[in-house]
């Protein structure tokens, strides 16, 4: 059986464009904490020393309701909210598995 899933990362917006896409990935917590059980937690936020950067912490009780996290309404209601805003490729995000 496979194990939890912390996933830790950060993305780079045009500092115009990081409360936006703050205030939506919001809202994606909320809905994912609410909606999906294998979250088991889902945080993010501003980066104080640097006004581009928005930090994301998820933990997931397996790979598959990581998978299956990406599939969901609300990730594609995010997408939607955050399209056109100026994003700067950020390295794959940390992803580790929990025995």
């Amino acid at each position: 059986m496979a194990g939890e899933v912390v996933v830790a990362g950060w993305m780079d917006y045009a500092p115009g464009d990081r409360a936006t896409v703050l205030k939506a990935l919001v809202e994606l917590g909320r809905r994912t904490r609410e909606a999906e059980p294998g979250c088991l937690d889902y945080a993010m936020t501003a980066d104080p020393d640097d006004e581009r950067r928005i930090w994301v912490f998820e933990h997931w009780a397996s790979p598959q309701a990581l998978d299956e996290h990406f599939t969901t309404g609300h990730i594609k209601d995010f997408r939607a909210a955050v399209a056109g805003v100026t994003h700067r490729a950020a390295p794959a995000p940390l992803l580790g598995q929990i025995a």
